[in-house]
């Protein structure tokens, strides 16, 4: 059944084209993805369809009884009432049947009504018809469907009571999708849903939206999040909208297959064009061919030529290079404490980074893991532990909120007072590599728009030539295209990378290790995000059968390590993995020495008398041990992996 229809869309912003001639088309349980560069008019489209927004011509068609439920960016809950009682009001109906039931039962309770039995009768059937309604509707689970949603959205029973005017921008807009989840409606159109969502929120609801009954209609730059969500993608592009069947990865191979094939025909058109022109230009003087020639002109007039492949749509062009080689240690961290104003956020963080490493950061939001970032390029002092710096390390840092990017300068003026040695023309070829060209160059920089913001940033840090980039969301604001020329700058690196992103495809596509962040300390594992999921949750499958089975503690596991996505030479794997067992090995010493130090603790005489030091003594033991098992674990795992490659 289709939900909705799109034909013939056109709409204009004065003189500017937005949308021309778009045709669109949504069924039932379809999962369909808008994608485009920013400003190509997806919000625009979506604004449009939600009625949000008028249109010059062309025809949406909704039929009738079809619910729709809409999702603008940045979109945000403003309410008197608690979180709980906001919830419910999308139940209304729901609670006013309740009520009705209630009444009913209370009429039934009465012994007169026994005494009429036309009345019992009447009473008893409303009764009935009333509570499988109440039933059909849900009104068993509503409640359940609340603390369900909200939960997954980060919500908890001790939030409930909670007004809505407390809680922050981003919360805000987490209830917001919350409850337009909740309403259920048969088109769910949602513009960028991941925006202030955290990985788990993220994973949540990407299995939230696969058994979503009815349609959906998503706007994201969220590569990962479609890849698991959406079927069908539209691409809005000059103006107009391109239908691709898959996900978002099927979309990309299929885009590549149609450009490949389309720059062919372009090339064979322009040159019978100019083949024609020149023709024109040769014998249109002559007599004896002039009627010819005119012929011909007035064919290459009448002939629709293609347009280029590539259209007038610029896209970014830079790499990272950097001044000198760091020593092969770049960064240690120890017993790490970090926070503000004193106040503890994150303790008992370790953290090992060497000479190329490509570390991502992931954990909950509120963690530290901005923090961290900041603590370490020394914007915040350490609370307590240590942070040791390598040899030739020059570090540069990507702020997420652009904080140092607020002054009245213009953009031109903005990078050259920091590189005042540089002539003009060169400052302006810098530019043009990040989109700023013409009048671009003299907007001041706090009129930026976040985009904007993002690519002069990232300016700045190319021009840096660091060998350490310390990158803090650095995909935030860009749009699909600019996030790929940056993974490809980013991957052709010489350097170390150390970042926090919440962009899961981005951490595919570059990690090679991934430090999980929670409130009492940091874990590390060898590899891309998927390997993180997989490693994780067989970590937890051995903690449950070691609760479940704890005489088995001994029992063989055969661990698989899954390498398909990552990006990077066999070589460069090598390399990386024998420099991970080297570490793993002094890990393991030193675990060893602390397990053979705590035993011979335990052995002193003067602790027999002291339980509490004996309970504590045997406590550290035991997560020693287990410690060491993990460690164990991973060399194995990794001198697997090592063996597959060099075979």
């Amino acid at each position: 059944m289709i939900v909705l229809q799109v034909n013939q869309l056109y709409k204009s912003f004065l003189a500017d084209e937005i949308l021309s001639g778009v045709k669109l088309e949504v069924q039932h349980r379809d999962r369909v993805a808008l994608v485009g560069r920013n400003g190509a008019g997806k919000s625009t489209l979506l604004k449009i369809i939600a009625g949000q927004m008028s249109y010059d011509a062309g025809d949406i068609i909704i039929p009738k009884g079809i619910q729709i439920g809409y999702l603008e960016q940045h979109a945000g809950l403003n309410s008197t009432l608690s979180i709980w009682d906001e919830m419910l009001t999308i139940f209304e109906p729901l609670l006013a049947q309740e009520k009705t039931l209630r009444s009913l039962e209370q009429r039934m309770a009465d012994p007169a009504v026994y005494e009429d039995s036309i009345l019992y009768a009447k009473i008893m059937s409303e009764y009935d018809q009333l509570q499988h309604n109440f039933k059909d509707a849900g009104g068993y689970q509503y409640e359940s469907d609340i603390r369900s949603v909200l939960h997954g959205m980060q919500f908890y029973p001790e939030d409930y009571e909670k007004s809505i005017r407390s809680l922050s921008g981003g919360q805000r807009t987490r209830l917001a999708l919350a409850k337009l989840l909740l309403s259920k409606p048969d088109l769910l159109i949602l513009d960028e849903p991941t925006n202030h969502l955290d990985i788990e929120t993220l994973s949540w609801l990407e299995s939230y939206l696969k058994g979503y009954e009815g349609a959906i209609l998503i706007v994201s730059h969220d590569r990962y999040f479609l890849d698991q969500v959406v079927s069908i993608v539209y691409e809005v592009s000059r103006h107009r909208v391109t239908k691709y069947t898959g996900n978002y990865s099927a979309y990309l191979d299929e885009k590549a297959k149609n450009y490949e094939r389309d720059m062919k025909m372009f090339e064979r058109q322009q040159d019978e064009k100019a083949k024609l022109e020149d023709f024109i230009q040769k014998n249109i003087a002559r007599a004896s061919t002039t009627k010819m020639a005119q012929s011909r002109r007035k064919m290459l007039e009448r002939t629709e030529w293609m347009e280029s492949p590539d259209g007038d749509e610029k896209s970014a062009s830079f790499g990272f290079t950097i001044d000198r080689q760091s020593g092969n240690d770049v960064l240690s961290v120890d017993d790490l404490t970090i926070g503000y104003n004193a106040k503890k956020i994150s303790s008992g963080i370790h953290l090992r980074t060497y000479r190329e490493d490509r570390i991502a950061l992931v954990g909950p939001n509120g963690v530290g893991k901005s923090t961290l970032l900041k603590t370490i390029v020394k914007d915040l002092s350490l609370l307590s532990g240590e942070i040791r710096y390598g040899t030739n390390v020059q570090i540069g840092y990507y702020d997420q909120e652009q904080a140092k990017l607020t002054s009245n300068k213009s953009v031109l003026k903005e990078l050259w007072d920091e590189w005042p040695l540089m002539n003009e023309k060169d400052i302006r070829t810098v530019l043009g590599r990040f989109l700023f060209s013409g009048e671009d160059v003299d907007k001041a920089v706090s009129s930026l728009s976040g985009g904007e913001k993002a690519r002069l940033a990232l300016a700045k840090l190319m021009m840096q030539k660091a060998n350490f980039l310390i990158l803090d969301e650095p995909t935030n604001h860009l749009d699909l295209d600019s996030k790929e020329v940056l993974e490809n700058a980013l991957i052709d690196y010489p350097g170390t990378l150390l970042f926090v992103s919440h962009d899961r495809y981005f951490i595919n596509r570059i990690a090679t290790k991934v430090v999980e962040l929670s409130g009492d300390g940091s874990f590390e594992y060898l590899g891309d995000y998927d390997y993180y999921l997989e490693k994780k949750q067989e970590l937890l499958e051995l903690a449950q059968m070691k609760v479940a089975t704890p005489s088995q503690g001994q029992t063989d596991v055969t661990e698989k390590v899954s390498t398909s996505k990552i990006d990077k030479e066999a070589k460069k794997r090598e390399r990386q993995i024998r420099r991970t067992i080297e570490e793993l090995e002094d890990k393991m010493q030193k675990v060893i020495a602390e397990i053979t130090h705590l035993e011979a603790e335990l052995c002193d005489p003067e602790i027999f008398t002291n339980h509490k030091k004996i309970l504590q003594l045997q406590e550290e033991l035991s997560t020693a041990k287990e410690q060491h098992e993990l460690f164990e674990l991973e060399w194995l795992e990794l001198n697997e992996e090592l063996e597959n490659i060099i075979v």
